[in-house]
């Protein structure tokens, strides 16, 4: 809640100046998401958490057949991410993170006597279906945090160590095919050509990161004060709201104000990893380690390519970055996380 709330003022403070309404459009709507999520994430905590593992088949089909039927909706800037739903938006490939999660924890907990090779061929064929379809859509980003939860939650599940090593020799092998053959976008290679080379790289490719650095550079160790900073106040850096949400805290809180936001992040993941510690059964462990994995990664990977040490993937800032469905599926998450810890205690 804590996080929330620093993000409704945060995206206040990014988009006074893109609206003539002085930011209260973004403010209102992440607001209703917030809202939402709140409620989605009391009834996940209510829920036994251990019924998921009778209806994951479900919620396994229904994700692939959304990620299915967005590829057939309309492009918006080269992309087909969204399903309309009157004002709002709703983004199927966050969703499918969390579900991923909950399908392989079902199958791997169905496995007590442990994991083997042909349960590994299993679960890389079963995730490769949504990263995939999301791949196609394109979001880079969201397929390569649900690759990232793939591979934690096998280490969790106890696959064989050679048997992860294969796993991450052949991700390499796809990657550098992937480069070879043409199946990364344009804009998408320049990401990351200019992330390995900024020196060498086309201004458009690493303009963002640029404004973001400068942004939090500017805000030194105190920050230039809530709703102060010219990159924030001028909207120099594009998409603050969303992916460069950590500029506008650098900026406007400086050092202190960064460290104190990731301190709050330090403690939410704690206590995840945490719960996963204390979880009755195998099942309620692998969930949380998936959601550990769906935090930390987001956050590790969002700031980082605010300060130019992560290429720019787009993933969201956890609770932080405007956008409904992320909101909405980590607020789930966490109340998956709550039903297991409170079912931990009795």
């Amino acid at each position: 809640m804590v996080l929330a709330v620093a993000g409704l003022i945060t995206i206040y403070s990014a988009t006074r100046g893109l609206t003539l309404d002085g930011g209260k459009y973004y403010l209102k709507r992440q607001g209703a998401f917030m809202a939402i999520g709140v409620v989605v994430m009391v009834i996940f905590a209510l829920f036994d958490y251990r019924r998921l593992d009778q209806i994951s088949t479900v919620l396994y089909i229904g994700v692939i057949l959304a990620l299915i039927a967005v590829l057939a909706t309309p492009a918006h800037k080269g992309s087909q991410r969204w399903f309309a739903l009157g004002p709002l938006q709703l983004q199927p490939s966050e969703f499918a993170t969390v579900v991923l999660i909950i399908a392989i924890a079902t199958y791997s907990s169905r496995r007590p006597e442990g994991l083997e090779f042909r349960d590994l061929v299993r679960l890389v064929l079963m995730a490769a279906v949504p990263i995939l379809l999301v791949f196609k859509q394109p979001d880079l980003g969201t397929a390569i945090v649900m690759t990232v939860i793939l591979m934690v939650m096998l280490a969790v599940a106890g696959m064989p160590g050679r048997y992860l090593l294969l796993l991450v020799v052949g991700a390499v092998v796809l990657v550098i095919l992937a480069i070879n053959v043409g199946l990364l976008q344009q804009y998408q290679l320049d990401r990351l050509t200019s992330f390995i080379s900024p020196n060498g790289a086309n201004q458009p490719a690493i303009y963002n990161v640029t404004q973001a650095k400068d942004a939090i550079a500017v805000g030194g160790i105190f920050g230039q004060g809530l709703f102060h900073g010219a990159q924030t106040n001028l909207s120099y850096v594009p998409s603050q709201q969303t992916d460069f949400i950590f500029s506008a805290v650098g900026e406007q809180l400086g050092f202190v104000g960064a460290a104190a936001l990731l301190f709050v992040y330090g403690v939410v993941a704690w206590r995840v990893l945490r719960t996963a510690q204390l979880a009755r059964d195998n099942f309620g462990r692998l969930l949380c380690s998936g959601i550990f994995a769906l935090l930390v990664f987001s956050i590790f990977e969002n700031v980082g390519m605010n300060m130019g040490i992560m290429p720019v993937a787009g993933i969201p800032l956890p609770f932080l970055s405007y956008g409904g469905s992320s909101v909405v599926v980590f607020f789930a998450a966490i109340g998956i996380c709550i039903s297991v810890h409170s079912r931990s205690l009795r």
